[in-house]
């Protein structure tokens, strides 16, 4: 039987990465080995600053104290409980504290082990809920170009980002999209919410009158699209979204994966848009990116269409091995209290002038078509290179790299969302050397 210690520690084949370019990676591989608050260490000793919060997920920076004792003491208590027909304290009271920190209206929580589950547990959520009700008609999902919503099938189905969609069949059926709000004619260089696309939202009027209403289950989207590279809504959309939404009878689901959890100064992207959806999708944040889980917010309304026959029947057939894990659940109770006692949760308002100005101050540098900025999120635009798309983009991530900052790129457009405990000196680092590194692209 093969053992760790008869696998030769260079020996990087064995591992297929995901989301990542395999074959270059291991001729030049780039490895971190510990991490603290803002930084990253490398192998080879180096400092790196964390501009991506990992993956919009350590919204709390590295290694905090709480979190870490908090593990260590459940998994030496309770390590594993199951979930089916048994439960243990921690998911209990976690769901409270969630259902606490939630908009008002989303009462119930379902847990899951990533994004990618908690937008599969949300759409299964909103086909079973109609069928509860007994309107099985409605079938039909919709998503939005551009949307990402994780990786599962579901998740692609609904999502618009094409090269996450090409190579896997059909996928789900009964599916359309809106039109994503990106506009660099009329939008390039917003501060904040851009201007122009409001109506954009209207084009679901469309939809529902090429389907009727009556076999439409759900609309999903992001609040902020992020990791397609920061699309930020026109002021108006969403609460568009929701008026068409209420009135046709039709679910509206908020994937907050990203937008969850502090990251655009408000607990959530519905309290920053103070538009409130039925389902609300969340993962990443809930344990600063430590442990693996998702939470599903629910409405009473949806829950309720439930409990409904014996009592002694499982209402819902959903569900996973690790919902609500001892240790995960533990990960998030001290990941909410890091935020409550540090004030994580608005503090990205606190910063968002300083952010929005230090990214702006990049304006003009070459290849830069579009900056964005919302809370502590940032984008900035690159032209492709012809015939070489995201070529460019790349290249700045491993400049950025060697020169110890941690950036993300999607396409040619390089994605920022630091730790939210980033300092304004930090602020300003992330934007010297993202200059410096501009300048010298090709």
């Amino acid at each position: 039987m093969s053992t760790s210690s008869n696998v030769a520690p260079n020996d990087l084949s064995a591992f297929w990465m995901p989301f990542t370019a395999n074959r270059q990676f291991k001729k030049s591989p780039r490895m971190f080995v510990a991490a603290k608050d803002m930084h990253y260490t490398t192998s080879d000793g180096r400092q790196v600053l964390d501009g991506t919060a990992g993956l919009w997920c350590v919204n709390a920076g590295h290694a905090r104290p709480k979190i870490v004792e908090a593990i260590a003491s459940q998994a030496a208590e309770l390590d594993y409980a199951p979930a089916f027909q048994m439960g243990h304290p921690k998911a209990f009271e976690l769901a409270n504290r969630l259902v606490d920190l939630a908009p008002e209206g989303l009462d119930h929580v379902l847990f899951t082990n990533s994004g990618s589950e908690s937008v599969d547990t949300a759409l299964k959520v909103a086909l079973a809920y109609h069928r509860a009700k007994g309107d099985g008609s409605r079938f039909r999902l919709i998503g939005r170009e551009r949307g990402y919503h994780g990786v599962n099938f579901g998740g692609i189905s609904v999502g618009g980002i094409v090269p996450n969609r090409k190579m896997f069949g059909t996928l789900l059926t009964g599916v359309d999209h809106l039109p994503h709000t990106h506009n660099l004619a009329k939008n390039a260089f917003s501060r904040g919410e851009p201007e122009h696309g409001a109506d954009l939202a209207d084009e679901l009027e469309r939809i529902v009158g090429l389907h009727d209403a009556s076999t439409i289950a759900a609309v999903i989207v992001e609040p902020v699209a992020g990791s397609t590279g920061v699309l930020i809504p026109p002021p108006g959309y969403l609460q568009r979204l929701r008026d068409i939404t209420k009135k046709h009878g039709i679910l509206l689901i908020f994937d907050e994966v990203i937008t969850g959890y502090g990251r655009l100064g408000t607990p959530f992207g519905a309290d920053y848009f103070g538009v409130v959806p039925d389902i609300m999708i969340t993962a990443k944040g809930l344990t600063n990116g430590v442990i693996p889980m998702g939470a599903v917010f629910v409405s009473k309304d949806i829950h309720d269409a439930f409990m409904t026959g014996p009592e002694h029947l499982i209402e819902f057939f959903h569900g996973y091995t690790y919902s609500g894990n001892p240790i995960a659940s533990a990960a998030g109770l001290a990941t909410l209290e890091t935020y409550k006692e540090e004030g994580l949760l608005t503090r990205g308002a606190e910063l968002a002038k300083v952010w929005e100005d230090g990214l702006h101050s990049l304006k003009g540098l070459p290849h830069v078509i579009d900056i964005r900025n919302i809370g502590l999120v940032g984008a900035i635009e690159l032209k492709p290179i012809d015939g070489a798309p995201t070529k460019r983009a790349f290249a700045a991530f491993l400049k950025a790299y060697d020169q110890g900052l941690l950036i993300r790129t999607t396409g040619d457009i390089i994605a920022l969302s630091p730790p939210l405990i980033v300092t304004e000196s930090q602020i300003d680092q992330i934007i010297t050397t993202l200059s410096g590194i501009l300048k010298t692209l090709e």
